[in-house]
């Protein structure tokens, strides 16, 4: 199983971005999207940002990925 996570772009350089998920800064590699710009939400898997996604989505998914890591034994 994969799991893809949203990240907001804060700095772009050629084909390569700085996104933060969480509070941390990652970098992403922008090689398999188009058009991304800075503020644009991204679904990062292995480094990569796969697909765009509007910034309610990602909101609601940070959300989601949040209640797993603060319930841990509720999940199974």
């Amino acid at each position: 199983m994969c799991l893809s996570v949203p990240a907001k772009i804060i700095e772009i350089n050629n084909d390569m971005a700085k996104a933060s998920v969480g509070g941390s800064i990652i970098d992403v590699g922008l090689q398999l999207v188009e058009d991304v710009k800075l503020g644009d939400y991204v679904l990062v898997h292995t480094g990569f940002a796969l697909e765009k996604v509007n910034e309610d989505e990602a909101i609601k998914m940070l959300e989601m990925i949040k209640q797993l890591t603060d319930n841990p034994d509720d999940v199974t």
